[in-house]
């Protein structure tokens, strides 16, 4: 075999059925996805339009430093343009991040049920993975610093988490930093920030940055509807966010995602929209939940966690013939739980027929 031994223990990541291949192998005409956390409301009105009048210069490369994204994100984060790296998606910062920082053998701890990326770009890397369970599906900080080692490199958190959609407060975040040694990284994945920023004891983890082995990822794919786009951003000290540069391919954001972000920031009422789009989505979903009888896991993102107590797999194939697609749970071991991306009204209430139908 001519592959690294260790790409064969990886499970490759399976994501979420795209609505193309959902109406062509079922003969659907009408097919509604609610299984990858995208923006329900589309894309950023500004940011298409930036995109339509930029077509033209598809023919160049693009900045590979995103000078003028990072310019204004500076400016509204109050850092400097140094504090920042672009990627391709906040996917793309955690590659980076070990890339960078993480030698064969080292250790990086993640918790159990949350992104899977972690364990696969960690295995990449040929790191040890220490998986920590979760209590209640929330992140365990005060486990997770118990399981370092004098091997340990990095840990992941993700704030708030997917797929449970739960997210560890201001108070538990300061009692883990200060037990946290300088010689290891940790990591913020924070691409669902601005829904989590609407709970008042969200953390404020830009106050680490300066310890010099902080890392906080984010992104442009949920809030600001530019899945598509793949575009994301990482802060960190400018030594820390030097490093990451070096391995980091050079023209890695293209010349419309770069665009249509620095549009979308300026984006504020579509922004709005968003978040006031998925509050009143959950509240109408949770209700009818519990007039369903299932539990689910409080959410503060743009998605929700539920447990129908049955197989999730046979559901969501039922699911997808009634033209809708969700995640089932399976990968992550919650074999009676689906994830549901909380869509517009209309989509919701497609969600909750179909779902009372199968059942």
């Amino acid at each position: 075999m001519l592959v690294r031994k260790n790409i064969l223990k990886i499970k490759p990541y399976i994501p979420g059925k795209p609505i193309e291949e959902v109406q062509r192998e079922l003969g659907l005409k009408e097919v509604v996805k609610l299984a990858s956390n995208e923006n329900s409301l589309g894309p950023s009105p500004r940011a298409v339009s930036y995109i339509k009048k930029n077509l033209k210069n598809l023919n160049r490369y693009p900045d590979s430093t995103a000078f003028y994204l990072k310019q204004k994100l500076a400016k509204d984060l109050k850092v400097k343009p140094a504090n920042l790296i672009t990627g391709n998606g906040s996917d793309e910062i955690i590659t980076l991040a070990l890339k960078a920082f993480v030698n064969e053998g080292e250790e990086v701890i993640i918790g159990d049920t949350t992104f899977l990326i972690y364990k696969i770009a960690s295995q990449v890397a040929n790191a040890k993975v220490t998986i920590v369970p979760m209590s209640n599906f929330r992140y365990d900080l005060e486990t997770m610093r118990k399981r370092i080692t004098n091997k340990t490199k990095m840990i992941f958190i993700a704030n708030p988490d997917n797929p449970t959609g739960t997210y560890v407060a201001r108070n538990e975040v300061s009692r883990f930093m200060k037990g946290i040694p300088k010689s290891l990284i940790v990591f913020f994945d924070e691409a669902y920030y601005e829904f989590g920023r609407q709970k008042k004891d969200f953390p404020d983890t830009m106050k680490y940055l300066n310890r010099g082995n902080v890392i906080i990822s984010r992104t442009f794919s949920k809030a600001y509807g530019l899945s598509g786009l793949r575009v994301g951003y990482g802060l960190s000290t400018p030594e820390v966010i030097g490093y990451m540069d070096r391995v980091r391919e050079p023209f890695n954001v293209n010349i419309l995602a770069q665009g249509a972000a620095l549009a979308a920031l300026d984006d504020k009422q579509f922004l709005k929209r968003t978040l006031s789009n998925t509050k009143k989505g959950k509240e109408f979903l949770y209700k009818e939940f519990d007039k369903l009888g299932f539990e689910y896991v409080p959410s503060a993102t743009n998605f929700i966690l539920v447990d129908l107590r049955r197989d999730c797999k046979k559901v969501f194939k039922k699911m997808l013939s009634s033209g809708v697609i969700v995640r089932d749970m399976k990968a992550w071991g919650l074999d009676t739980y689906i994830r549901v991306t909380v869509g517009t009204e209309r989509e919701n209430k497609k969600f909750i027929t179909a779902l009372r139908r199968i059942l």
